[in-house]
């Protein structure tokens, strides 16, 4: 049986060979160009073999979104943990902004400039985004007591995540985000007021 030391060691080597891996490949990226850099150049500047740097990382571009977990558990609790009497709709808008604004500012800014040059990250950046629909349609269909998800929770998650994704490509935002809502609520008001009924 393998002791609490030993597993807690073991963890700590995993968790230092992933944020090695992170550093190489964004300083990598960064001076390069996502397309220009290779997983064996990855490998080889953290001093790992290409298979290890897939092990932490089953595709290239997930190690320019390494912190997806992190985003989707941000999207949940906007909705699952706002302040009483604040619409679900008004915790998304809050939530995307205070999102964009550290995408537009600080180190996330040359993340968000390599992915406007890459087509590919813009993809696999969609792509991840949308993957949150179905836990967001969880929380929603939960809190509003029902066992299944209407299909008016259904679509109201879809065209919500839409919005953000278009907002982030704006050169005004929060314009965007409120112009989406404005039109998306217009048809889930009724609906949100009766609780989901």
């Amino acid at each position: 049986m393998v002791d609490a030391a030993t597993a807690g060691r073991r963890e700590r080597k995993k968790a230092a060979t992933r944020a090695a891996i992170l550093e190489a490949a964004t300083t990598l990226f960064l001076a390069r160009g996502f397309d220009a850099v290779t997983v064996r150049e990855i490998a080889d500047a953290a001093d790992v073999s290409p298979k290890t740097v897939f092990t932490h990382f089953p595709h290239k571009e997930a190690l320019v979104f390494s912190d997806e977990g992190e985003r989707h558990e941000r999207l949940i609790a906007a909705v699952s943990g706002r302040m009483a009497g604040t619409s679900i709709s008004d915790a998304l808008k809050a939530h995307y902004l205070s999102e964009i604004a550290a995408l537009k500012s600080g180190p996330q800014s040359q993340i968000l400039a390599l992915m406007e040059e890459t087509p590919a990250l813009v993809d696999y950046a969609e792509k991840m985004w949308l993957r949150h629909e179905d836990a967001l349609v969880a929380a929603i269909t939960e809190e509003f007591g029902l066992e299944e998800p209407s299909e008016e929770i259904r679509f109201y998650v879809r065209f919500a995540l839409q919005i953000q994704l278009m907002a982030i490509r704006e050169p005004d935002p929060a314009a965007a985000i409120d112009a989406g809502f404005h039109l998306l609520d217009k048809g889930w008001a009724p609906y949100d007021e009766a609780g989901g009924g």
